[in-house]
């Protein structure tokens, strides 16, 4: 199996990355590793090397097919599609994909369903025609290549930070300033490896933020991500004493009104069409858990 790696994976632990990528436990990627069946770029490594964004890794383990991933028959929000791609809107609450722990109810289960083999399988089954990520209880929009091709060209443009994503995103308290250049490195938090954090060593991060309107302790925003670390926006909000609403991993606690965590949503993108010159540009409303605390915070104004 050949993988490559995308940014919001970077900082992973070899075993954990393959674990989470193929279902295969992390005791039999380490034995894999210390075997000399794992290599990255061509070389042997260890089994706590970090991996790095589009690092080309080879694995031969012997399960690695053992687990498929069943189709589901899951409605899907499809915002564009042609003949190569497609763009959903992943609700809030749902995985981009499986996991070695969830393997039913995600997107790519639908996916499956949805599209059976012409979808993408550069990252294995797991990630079927899935080029970049959101989190689970982040809602919004999502690029899907349906071939191998597409997957390149798409991850491509990323890398080289040619399309446009916009978040809405709710914070806690009163932000500053109108408008702001976040430009602070991210990386893994050495002391929690779910999380992110501003490291000095993390890779470049940056995200404009823009206010839509203030509230009595919060503050309704549009936030453009130029670059696409894992988790950059809530980091960036937490270091800037403003996290996410709701967002109780980074800090922002409980508040008046319950929602599934994180009120963050990617509303927007622009893009090239695969291999043509037509511009992509794609919106939708703001979804049920945004309309849900802005009624709320407007009737305590």
């Amino acid at each position: 199996m050949i993988v490559y790696v995308c940014e919001n994976d970077e900082g992973k632990r070899i075993d954990s990355f393959i674990a989470e990528l193929s279902g295969i436990s992390r005791s039999k990627v380490q034995t894999a590793v210390k075997s000399e069946k794992v290599f990255v770029n061509g070389k042997k490594i260890k089994p706590s090397y970090e991996v790095k964004e589009n690092d080309k890794i080879e694995y031969e383990i012997q399960d690695a097919s053992s687990i498929e991933i069943q189709p589901e028959n899951i409605p899907l929000d499809i915002v564009y599609e042609d003949e190569n791609m497609a763009v959903v809107n992943k609700p809030s609450g749902m995985l981009t994909h499986p996991t070695s722990i969830e393997l039913e109810h995600t997107l790519v289960n639908a996916l499956l369903y949805k599209y059976g083999e012409n979808l993408s399988d550069m990252n294995g089954n797991f990630r079927r025609g899935i080029v970049h990520r959101l989190d689970r209880n982040t809602s919004g929009l999502l690029m899907i290549a349906k071939n191998n091709k597409t997957h390149e060209y798409l991850a491509d443009l990323i890398k080289n930070h040619n399309i446009t994503k916009k978040y809405r995103a709710i914070l806690k308290g009163v932000y500053p300033l109108d408008e702001d250049k976040i430009d602070l490195p991210i990386g893994r938090n050495p002391n929690q490896p779910n999380k992110m954090t501003v490291r000095e060593d993390g890779k470049e991060s940056l995200t404009y933020l823009k206010v839509l309107k203030r509230y009595k302790d919060a503050t309704y925003v549009e936030l453009t991500l130029i670059t696409g670390r894992t988790h950059q926006i809530r980091v960036h909000m937490k270091h800037k004493n403003h996290p996410v609403f709701n967002d109780t991993l980074y800090g922002a606690g409980k508040s008046g009104v319950k929602t599934d965590e994180q009120v963050l949503q990617s509303f927007y993108i622009r893009f090239t069409k695969p291999f043509g010159s037509e511009i992509i540009e794609l919106e939708i409303e703001p979804d049920e858990k945004i309309k849900k605390v802005l009624t709320y915070l407007e009737n305590r104004s």
